[in-house]
């Protein structure tokens, strides 16, 4: 016969409702996070993100995503023109030339190791992309949420001088659904 100890009943009962609390828990924080990649997918895929995260070697430019200008491409950066050569560190409304190049601190493509492309990539893809430190030159995803939170040149985004449209949520709400993603551990939606 086997003796129940009632105390030993009560805490199992309630080890095992932590246990349902904490996977319901887990669950609610995963929903979280991928509905906060939304709006994070919606920010990257915008032209200010996606212009210089292109699918190929040329940046784009505009709120169309036309080719730049002036056939620039990575080749024509490693054959001697760097970015700066017309993008300087401020955007050119800044000195007096209305409708000049914008500009920003260290402005130019992602290296081409790791061009972390964001034109035509799918929300799942674009996630995915992220997550892989291999594709972001080593980033985890503590030191992505670090780059889009203080880099001038993400930050620039927000303040592209001009005409140029800012990304449909402020910084703020992006860095914020950045943040959710990241510590609900980066669930894709």
């Amino acid at each position: 016969m086997i003796r129940r100890n009632p105390s030993s009943l009560g805490l199992l009962a309630l080890a095992l409702v932590a246990a349902v609390a904490a996977v319901a828990q887990s669950d609610d924080d995963a929903a979280a996070g991928a509905r906060a990649f939304g709006t994070v997918a919606r920010v990257l895929q915008s032209p200010r993100c996606q212009n210089c995260h292109p699918a190929g070697d040329r940046p784009l430019q505009g709120e169309t995503g036309r080719p730049h200008r002036m056939f620039i491409s990575r080749q024509s950066v490693e054959a001697g023109l760097p970015c700066s050569a017309c993008h300087q560190e401020r955007n050119s409304e800044a000195v007096g030339v209305a409708g000049g190049p914008p500009g920003a601190p260290h402005w130019g493509l992602p290296p081409a190791e790791t061009p972390m492309v964001f034109q035509g990539r799918s929300v799942r893809a674009l996630c995915e992309q992220l997550k892989d430190p291999a594709a972001t030159g080593g980033k985890d995803l503590a030191a992505l949420l670090e780059h889009v939170t203080h880099d001038p040149l993400v930050r620039w985004g927000w303040d592209p001088g001009g005409k140029r449209k800012k990304p449909p949520v402020s910084h703020a709400a992006f860095v914020a659904a950045f943040r959710t993603w990241v510590a609900s551990g980066g669930p894709c939606p």
